[in-house]
């Protein structure tokens, strides 16, 4: 995991991309973290995104560094119940904080992914599994 966590670190922001009906639907995110011994991701209780992953929780993120190298991490999206990786989520991104919160009655919603597949992908060579 920490091959995947240390790429995404690297890349600073990465796309995840899940469907919406027959219609994939793509986006940027930034948050992540390492916890656990998984690949923490986190995302908005009221947002599309996560009414998309509750309804199919198949996604794949994609990421790029600047040496052109590229990150395919394909899986399933399973919520996690403690409320310890919201917190720690919230903690390492105080500026989200304004978002989620009790006042707003937003939540954070944290994920991993399952049964899944990570390949860092060089430009023009082959790939390498990082799971």
């Amino acid at each position: 995991m920490s091959k995947i966590n240390d790429f995404l670190n690297e890349t600073g922001t990465f796309f995840l991309a899940t469907c919406d009906g027959d219609q994939p639907k793509v986006r940027p995110l930034g948050l992540h973290m390492e916890m656990d011994g998984k690949v923490l991701f986190g995302i908005g209780d009221f947002k599309d995104v996560y009414k998309q992953l509750i309804a199919n929780p198949k996604v794949e993120i994609a990421a790029c560094r600047k040496d052109g190298h590229w990150l395919r991490y394909t899986g399933k999206a399973v919520f996690e119940t403690d409320p310890k990786y919201a917190e720690a989520a919230l903690e390492a991104s105080p500026g989200l904080k304004n978002i989620y919160n009790e006042t707003t009655g937003n939540k954070m919603m944290i994920f991993h992914l399952e049964d899944a597949t990570a390949v860092d992908i060089a430009v023009m060579g082959a790939g390498e599994s990082l799971l």
